[in-house]
């Protein structure tokens, strides 16, 4: 693993570093950072199940910004760890070692996405506040980690009419990773089971809510008479 993110200028890089600094805040377990041909794609997992039965969505928020066109990567390591350079104001440190997260081995689409009606950035605030209220009403004092999940999952895997169906978890993860400024119409796109909504800072795309239970029991051997 390369020692340094080396990005096109210093804002690029400071753009990064508050990126990864809400990715640690926010976010369940690591920081995806892939880079190509100029461009370092940031990813992160404001929700995601954990384990069988869990019904919360996958919901990544995705951040391009312009890199040194040498740099190549694709590692996942911890949000927190990333750090400015000391020596180059372009420039992020990297972690010794890197991590693996269950989200980063699902990836959306390439192609193929449609689009569909776009949401306002406003409705994307509002519906997030909305939720963050509700869970926060409905979480019992002394709760343990299951219970807390199971109302995160209950409130943000729920389909929204004014979000065009999807998961209210689309508007916490646009608000709490900052892509929300000023009046904006965030643009929406639908490729299978999944849907990006984009805005002009950023990406939130999710697949779900997952489908739990068990499939119907099929008859086997030969059919009777």
């Amino acid at each position: 693993m390369s020692p340094r993110l080396l990005f096109a200028d210093p804002a690029s890089a400071a753009d990064a570093l508050t990126f990864a600094g809400r990715a640690a805040r926010f976010t369940v377990e690591g920081l995806r950072l892939q880079a190509t041909g100029g461009v370092l794609a940031m990813t992160a997992a404001p929700l995601a199940p954990r384990g069988l039965g869990d019904s919360t969505p996958t919901v990544l928020a995705m951040r391009t910004l312009a890199a040194d066109p040498e740099l190549v990567c694709d590692v996942v390591v911890e949000a927190s760890t990333l750090a400015a350079a000391t020596d180059d104001p372009r420039a992020l440190a990297l972690p010794d070692t890197a991590v693996s997260a269950a989200w980063a081995g699902i990836a959306p689409p390439r192609g193929g996405w449609e689009p569909r009606p776009g949401i306002e950035a406003s409705t994307l605030a509002a519906k997030a506040q909305g939720g963050i209220a509700r869970v926060s009403e409905s979480v019992p004092t002394d709760a343990g980690e299951d219970v807390v999940r199971a109302v995160r999952a209950a409130v943000w895997g729920a389909p929204d009419d004014d979000l065009g169906g999807l998961p209210l978890g689309v508007a916490f993860a646009a608000l709490s990773m900052g892509f929300i400024s000023g009046a904006e119409t965030a643009r929406v796109y639908a490729s299978g089971p999944w849907s990006r909504v984009s805005l002009q800072r950023g990406h939130i795309v999710v697949r779900g809510p997952m489908v739990s239970g068990l499939t119907p029991v099929r008859r086997t051997g030969p059919a009777s008479a």
